[in-house]
């Protein structure tokens, strides 16, 4: 999920009902991480979990190979960075066809589709891919004839659910957005006659956090609904529903009524926000199990789903310009550890399984050295670097640390700063206001991490504490970090 929304009813989610495709649960794989677990690692959670799909947002070299011979159908993405140089020749379409899908073919990758960009369309983009988009996405289509493969591999553009909507709320008054609608048809024309389908990205989560006076209970998909919305003889008792058929009446509109449509992404996030919580999470994504193994589909489009759950693990390199839950997506931690319990019905337990051997560096922590005043002036600033180079989303309203006080607030900025500099020792000390400690600072609900060693983890470069550069992320969380000062 990338980028931010816009606020409505409809403009939120989106579900799906594949036709003419394998139906089934898939999930978007992500490795913006600090300390990304190794790519045979994460294949063998898919495989243990029983995902039968993948969907990545780049061909990584070490992700595609450890895909190889997995049995698991792969979605390959295509930054929007890359689509000016796609647009604007075929030469670059048909090289990287041939770096990045014939060559994995060959090498026993079941690839299924290439995603031509990431919601390029957002409103908050500015129509900085409304030029380059489509003729990217000719581009690739072109060049997967040209290698021979287009029987097997299709072509898609995930898309934000706000490139439709409904002025009335009602899924009957749907229609493409009037600022790209006939860029819209033309693309959904070009998807029809190549056999492919609409990808669409679907997050009931954003209509609360866009809207506090959203009503919760219709944000998820079974249970009780306190504010049902009639349109004509059907009745919408979740958004999903009313978002998905509000995208089903765009394409009739447009003379496409019967395309495939598949959820690209489609998930709930557990921290960095008042509503982004385990509770939340696990009763989303259960609803959403449910539906797919249930092969009800829509009130428009009933039938088998196809879908991509999001996500597989969380990121703590995401943005979070959209909101600092980006980085809590994930059905597992960082370390490919459950978050909850989850009852996938593809799976040969039926309940997540987490990652097998996985090395921890060692147990200890960095804290607020406990002798320092909280009205210490190096404070301020250490608190402030350490915000800044590392992740302080989980605290917050609310939010899973929301139960520590400005000490605690403190020695969790310190310890993520440690903990992502692989408890290098000069990462603990914070102009000598922090020291390691052995006693796990964590709390019922916050949890200190300890960091998992990684092959493949970026390399962290340690830079002087209190030195210049300091990120504007931080000032997002200061208040917080010093609300007892």
């Amino acid at each position: 999920m990338m980028g931010r929304w816009s606020s409505g009813l409809l403009k939120v989610v989106s579900w799906l009902c594949l036709v003419g495709f394998v139906s089934g649960i898939g999930a978007n794989w992500g490795t913006q991480a600090s300390h990304p677990l190794p790519p045979n690692t994460v294949v063998q959670m898919l495989r243990d979990n029983g995902f039968q799909k993948v969907k990545l947002f780049d061909p990584e070299d070490s992700a595609m190979s450890a895909l190889s011979k997995s049995q698991i159908q792969v979605m390959v993405g295509i930054p929007n960075e890359m689509l000016a140089g796609l647009a604007s020749s075929m030469k670059v379409a048909e090289n990287w066809v041939s770096k990045n899908i014939s060559s994995y073919i060959k090498d026993g990758v079941d690839i299924r589709y290439v995603a031509v960009g990431n919601e390029p369309f957002l409103e908050t983009y500015n129509g900085s891919f409304l030029q380059t988009t489509f003729p990217a996405l000719q581009n690739i289509q072109s060049a997967l004839i040209k290698a021979g493969v287009s029987s097997q591999v299709k072509v898609t553009v995930p898309l934000n659910a706000d490139v439709y909507e409904s002025s009335s709320g009602k899924p009957s008054d749907g229609d493409f957005r009037a600022n790209i609608h006939d860029l819209m048809v033309a693309i959904v024309k070009f998807l029809s006659d190549n056999g492919a389908p609409f990808t669409v990205n679907i997050y009931p989560f954003i209509s609360l956090y866009n809207d506090p006076n959203f009503p919760v209970d219709y944000a998820f998909l079974y249970g009780p609904t306190a504010s049902p919305v009639g349109d004509g003889s059907i009745t919408y008792t979740n958004v999903f529903d009313a978002n998905h058929d509000t995208l089903v009446w765009a394409l009739q509109k447009s003379g496409f009524g019967n395309l495939s449509i598949i959820v690209g992404e489609i998930g709930w996030p557990t921290d960095g926000d008042m509503s982004a919580n385990i509770q939340y999470a696990q009763r989303f994504n259960q609803g959403f199990m449910q539906r797919v193994s249930s092969g009800q589909g829509t009130p428009l489009r009933p039938g088998a789903i196809d879908a991509y759950l999001f996500s597989l693990i969380d990121e703590d390199q995401k943005s979070i310009q959209p909101g600092n839950f980006e980085r809590h997506w994930g059905v597992f931690y960082y370390d490919g550890q459950p978050k909850y319990q989850l009852n996938i019905s593809t799976s040969k337990t039926g309940t997540l399984v987490g990652a097998k051997n996985v090395k921890y560096l060692d147990k200890k922590w960095c804290v607020f050295t406990p002798s320092v005043s909280l009205d210490d002036s190096r404070v301020a600033s250490a608190a402030s670097y350490a915000c800044a180079k590392a992740d302080c989303t989980s605290l917050g309203y609310k939010t899973s640390c929301s139960d520590l006080d400005a000490r605690g607030n403190i020695s969790y900025a310190f310890n993520s700063y440690y903990q992502i500099n692989d408890q290098d020792g000069r990462a603990c000390d914070f102009q000598g206001t922090a020291t390691t400690t052995d006693r796990d600072p964590s709390t019922s609900t916050c949890r200190f991490e300890i960091m998992i060693e990684a092959g493949s983890a970026t390399s962290w470069r340690l830079a002087a504490v209190g030195g210049q550069g300091v990120g504007l992320v931080f000032y997002a969380f200061l208040p917080l970090l010093l609300t007892l000062l």
